[in-house]
């Protein structure tokens, strides 16, 4: 792999903490600290994204120094590892400063088309960010944010991805459930990349400090490099990138809505200020269809964090992020105005995005009724998410028995017609298309995957990991790089019965 061009703008630009001591502490008037990786002898590298590589610019996996960079072994490599410090609003409460507990930056690199790339390992080592954990990662949580980045990548909605994923040769605590029952697991550390990793909290951070001149600085940086269609100046000049994370932050979430994602932890400081999925937590890919589903045990009782929730809660996040910019901008009404906005602009891009999914060539002003239909047919008949679309394709010939493949319920002759009525309905809308029946199949096709990482089959590749094997994993990956089509048709089924209720296949708490 090519390390000659990776770069450290962030420190150049910004006030940092050269000590290099990793004592978990404040860090007042500082949006950075040098940090040492833990560093892994005895690592072993698991799986390692050649194609992300060449893409990027880091290139051919050739040597041991590559794998010593993956691995975090850095001490004789010309890196200077660091974490930011940034601040948030968890669950809804003022939670100060926080930053990179389990993430530590090694650079930035540039491919031959001049698009820069950050990169990040996530598990190596403690920072003085870590709040008194370990800043190591676990096998199990790591697989998953491995495995689900990529997926939503070839899912098409915007996330960071994972270069390698690597055992650390440690054992590290953990528990998993938040219930008392810690234990040892194996650790891990993985390789991520992003075009930045910057979230509303860094901003929270920088106007927390009361430093005019620092989140100035601070957004005028991240204007440049990733928003540079941005003119005008001053006040003008940041409204207009509020309005641009708001309309990036809609457009994601009503991806998360189109293929059934519940992030879990939709914390400030887990949102990306270009609109990207970022740290895949306690996330769940919706099966039986239930808009207060939580896939987080930290968010109950509340379901702050509910499938069917992520809307408002985007809102409610851009809010604080409004608030953060207000001392560049001083004007409250232009702000409220772009939030106001926020909700209307949303949810029209959340009906356009269903109307796709049924193979509708437009959405009428009719079709709010048809979905609030549709909801409450699925809540009711508990139909797995994925599967009714995919059932919806071949709707002429739907019986009692295809039915029972996608509901979580035993099916009743009452459950069976309400099915048959909502049909007619759809009947009835699809008689309005102005396109064929084939290219309303085609575009429901385009937008209803067939795979989706679920939280049983990650749990059941977990497994085979800890046992050795790298076998299902490996058919994980192959399955997750074509979403939109049946690879293996044995993954392509509800959640079996068996895994109802079991820990890591459904819910997890936030440590997972």
């Amino acid at each position: 792999m090519n390390l000659n061009n990776i770069t450290q703008q962030y420190l150049a630009l910004f006030p940092g903490d050269t000590s290099g001591n990793p004592q978990q502490r404040q860090t007042p008037g500082v949006l950075w600290c040098t940090v040492e990786t833990a560093g892994f002898p005895k690592a072993k590298l698991l799986h390692f994204n050649q194609k992300l590589s060449e893409e990027i610019g880091l290139g051919i996996f050739e040597n041991q120094q590559d794998q010593d960079f993956l691995n975090s072994n850095v001490k004789n490599l010309p890196i200077k590892p660091y974490a930011t410090a940034y601040a948030g609003h968890q669950f809804g409460n003022w939670a100060g400063q926080l930053g990179d507990g389990r993430a530590i930056y090694a650079g930035e690199i540039s491919n031959f088309n001049e698009k820069k790339t950050e990169l990040q390992w996530k598990g190596a080592g403690a920072t003085p960010y870590s709040r008194h954990a370990d800043g190591r990662a676990v096998l199990r949580s790591t697989v998953r944010e491995y495995l689900m980045s990529e997926a939503m990548h070839h899912l098409g909605i915007s996330t960071t991805r994972a270069l390698s994923i690597s055992l650390s040769g440690e054992q590290v605590v953990r528990d998993i459930m938040y219930s008392g029952n810690a234990a040892p697991e194996k650790g891990a550390v993985m390789m991520r990349t992003a075009e930045s990793f910057l979230r509303f909290g860094h901003f929270e951070m920088a106007s927390a400090s009361k430093n005019l001149e620092l989140l100035k600085e601070l957004t005028d940086f991240t204007i440049k490099n990733y928003y540079p269609e941005i003119s005008g100046e001053d006040k003008e000049k940041y409204l207009e990138f509020f309005r641009e994370v708001s309309q990036r932050t809609a457009d994601m979430v009503a991806g998360w809505f189109r293929v059934g994602f519940v992030h879990g932890v939709m914390n400030t400081d887990n949102m990306s200020i270009l609109g990207q999925t970022i740290d895949y937590g306690p996330y769940a890919m919706l099966e039986e269809y239930d808009l207060s589903f939580t896939s987080n045990t930290t968010d109950l009782p509340g379901r702050r964090y509910a499938f069917g929730e992520q809307g408002k809660i985007a809102q409610w996040n851009l809010w604080q992020l409004a608030n953060a910019l207000f001392p560049l901008i001083n004007d409250a009404n232009a702000l409220q105005e772009i939030l106001n906005q926020f909700g209307d602009i949303f949810w029209q891009k959340h009906d356009e995005m269903l109307s796709r999914k049924f193979g509708f060539d437009a959405l009428l002003p009719d079709d709010s009724s048809f979905f609030s239909e549709w909801q409450q047919m699925m809540t009711d008949l508990q139909l797995d998410h994925t599967l009714f679309f995919q059932k919806l394709e071949y709707f002429e010939s739907i019986t009692e028995i295809d039915l029972a493949e996608i509901s979580y319920l035993a099916i009743t002759e009452d459950l069976f017609s309400k099915f048959k009525s909502f049909l007619n309905s759809y009947v009835k809308r699809l008689n309005i298309n102005t396109i064929s029946r084939q290219e309303s199949l085609a575009l429901m096709k385009k937008n209803n995957p067939k795979f989706i990482l679920r939280n049983y089959l990650l749990f059941e590749c977990i497994e085979d990991l800890d046992s050795g094997s790298m076998a299902y994993f490996e058919k994980l990956w192959t399955a997750l790089q074509d979403p939109y089509a049946v690879v293996f048709p044995e993954f392509n089924q509800k959640r079996p019965s068996k895994y109802n209720g079991v820990a890591g296949c459904s819910m997890l708490s936030c440590s997972s």
